[in-house]
């Protein structure tokens, strides 16, 4: 049998709820002017309609959701995000790791973990903890949170010692009973793939985590395009898939809303993954195949 994962990214779901005085303190008021300025007319939620509605035609077992779901990390957005989860499927097959734009201000922090527990919540744990495991079928979801509080002006991310620690064992597990293991995290966990204000601050020992315990696959965010990479793996190359923003309407093809359609069979012994981009077709304002993904 195979297991049809759809992989999307960076929605920042809008229109922006008006925000309250006391909310545009710090980091939120220049990025509020930001999303005003630019942001706001990059991202189409109509575009993002179509996105998720070719999405469910295909039927998917699972959908991944890879973070930036908002813009500056309000309590309204949460709650605009979560109805916009809702629309995706039961949260038992809608799974979500935050990115920087979620995870924006340390006070962001507290109404993100409770809003999205539902579709945090890893198999016999509770919600809003990371890394979690979620076993469907042959295969086994880990989420890794990669958004944490930044300065201004900084868009990185980190997963921190005690986080992967835990994906190890998850890891490792997950092996054990011959499972095909897809890694979700919003950052591109490449030492190479951003510069250090965008990047991932942690990707070495992430990049040391995959060379000792390895994955089938590695699904991200955060670049708003459709990227193939590989890292090293104890059995050979790992894939590391980008995904574009889910709602983006301008910039090159890679970069225009899409998303991401993976089909994987077999157990990790034996095992074969697929996969195709769909998203805006060239020249037009509908949602089409994109040609195959190189793994």
């Amino acid at each position: 049998m195979s297991f049809r994962i759809v992989h999307l990214s960076d929605p920042h779901i809008g229109p922006m709820p008006r925000p309250r005085g006391r909310e545009l303190i710090g980091k939120r008021v220049t990025g509020y002017l930001n999303w005003k300025s630019g942001r706001r007319h990059a991202h189409d939620m109509g575009a993002l309609a179509q996105i998720v509605a070719d999405l469910k035609a295909h039927h998917p077992n699972h959908v991944a959701m890879t973070g930036d779901i908002s813009n500056i990390g309000l309590p309204a957005e949460f709650q605009l995000a979560r109805s916009w989860l809702e629309t995706l499927g039961p949260a038992e097959d809608v799974s979500f790791v935050p990115g920087n734009h979620d995870a924006y201000v340390r006070g962001s922090m507290p109404d993100l973990a409770r809003a999205f527990a539902p579709w945090t919540t890893g198999d016999g744990a509770e919600g809003g903890q990371f890394p979690y495991l979620r076993v469907r079928g042959h295969v086994a979801l880990i989420g890794l949170s990669s958004g944490a509080p930044t300065p201004f002006f900084i868009a990185s991310g980190r997963l921190g010692r005690e986080q992967l620690a835990a994906a190890e064992t998850l890891l490792r597990q997950a092996a054990d009973a011959d499972l095909v293991r897809v890694i979700m995290l919003h950052h591109p966990p490449r030492s190479v793939a951003s510069s250090i204000a965008r990047g991932l601050t942690d990707a070495r020992d992430f990049e040391a985590l995959m060379r000792r315990v390895g994955a089938e696959l590695i699904l991200h965010g955060h670049n708003h395009k459709l990227s193939v990479t590989r890292l090293e793996g104890p059995a050979g190359p790992i894939p590391v898939v980008g995904a574009p923003s889910a709602s983006a309407i301008r910039g090159a093809p890679r970069h225009r809303a899409g998303y991401n359609l993976f089909e994987i069979s077999g157990s990790r012994s034996d095992y074969k993954i697929e996969a195709q981009a769909r998203g805006l077709l060239p020249g037009a304002a509908t949602i089409g195949d994109l040609g195959p993904i190189p793994l």
